[in-house]
């Protein structure tokens, strides 16, 4: 984000998370953020998981956003005061099912807003899978407290890529 005070130091940094946190504002989702989601989506993937095969297209991808993602789940976005998306976080029960940053506002406690919203959804325990080589991803819930209760070699996702189901209780 622009105009933050940037310096050296372990205050300078919780200062800047302070400041972006005061930012920008967590609300639901609804249809007409279906493109910026879809752009969130795709550049996060792109840029923290290079790894992962492209398996459908951007018209597909929104289009999986607008018929199963936004109807079938809890939806919050995390937008800046000029009203652009930072993030989302979807949630379908007690399931975390995304939650996913523009690339340029990771580390500054937009995924944790994000997160704290959710468990104000579903108080009491959440799980989610990640896949095993998210490390950066698996690192932040861990510091979130959840804890791996499974790992699988990739046979239930549609990616084929090892992953992990992580589980958080109040």
């Amino acid at each position: 984000m622009t105009g933050q005070r940037r310096g050296v130091g372990h205050d300078a940094g919780r200062d800047a998370r302070s400041a972006a946190k005061r930012e920008q504002m967590i609300r639901r989702a609804d249809l007409s953020d279906a493109d910026p989601i879809t752009e969130v989506f795709l550049a996060s993937r792109a840029v923290a998981m290079p790894y992962l095969p492209r398996l459908y297209d951007d018209a597909q991808t929104r289009a999986w956003i607008v018929h199963v993602v936004l109807p079938g789940c809890a939806t919050w976005v995390a937008e800046s005061p000029a009203g652009e998306i930072l993030g989302f976080a979807a949630l379908d029960g007690d399931v975390l099912e995304h939650l996913y940053l523009r690339p340029d506002v990771r580390r500054q406690g937009i995924g944790t807003a994000l997160l704290e919203q959710v468990r104000q959804a579903a108080p009491g325990r959440l799980s989610l899978r990640v896949f095993t080589r998210n490390t950066a991803a698996r690192s932040f819930y861990e510091r979130h407290g959840f804890r791996p209760v499974d790992e699988n070699d990739g046979s239930r996702n549609e990616e084929n890529e090892p992953d992990m189901t992580y589980a958080w209780q109040a």
